[in-house]
């Protein structure tokens, strides 16, 4: 199979995959809008600052480690911070940059959501895999990815 040429095998396993992520994230989307926290877009945003050293990242890092534009970013991140989740933090030691930086509101919305994002990535996702199975596709993403960024 040249690059280009799919099998119905690939092609359908591609589908499969799409359909199950958007699937899964809409539906763990509403649940978090059902529960009052916030939205999985913004959890994936904060997270990723939380864990972060200093809880804080420069903004084209933040905008590569959750997969969105340099604009579409920005935008988010002008939203999150009138919520008053993050703030910007100039960069000292390179003007034209700055970061985000999780604020205590910020942690206090990831520990509301977790709870309900936790249950929906059980129910949804992980109850379907045994051991076996879960690692086999985190070893195929993470091949995936490793192919990616190389």
């Amino acid at each position: 199979m040249t690059e280009h040429q799919l099998g119905e095998l690939q092609l359908s396993t591609w589908r499969a995959f799409i359909t199950a992520h958007a699937t899964l994230v809409d539906v763990i989307d509403r649940e978090l809008t059902e529960a009052e926290c916030i939205p999985l877009h913004w959890y994936d945003v904060l997270i990723e600052l939380f864990e972060a050293p200093e809880h804080r990242l420069r903004l084209h890092e933040l905008a590569r480690k959750v997969v969105l534009s340099r604009s579409g970013l920005t935008r988010l991140v002008d939203r999150l911070e009138t919520a008053g989740f993050l703030q910007r933090q100039a960069d000292t030691t390179d003007r034209r940059g700055s970061f985000a930086v999780i604020t205590e509101e910020g942690i206090a919305a990831l520990r509301k959501a977790w709870p309900v994002y936790a249950q929906g990535i059980s129910r949804y996702f992980a109850q379907h895999l045994n051991d076996d199975e879960a690692r086999l596709v985190a070893e195929l993403f993470n091949r995936m990815l490793r192919s990616h960024l190389l």
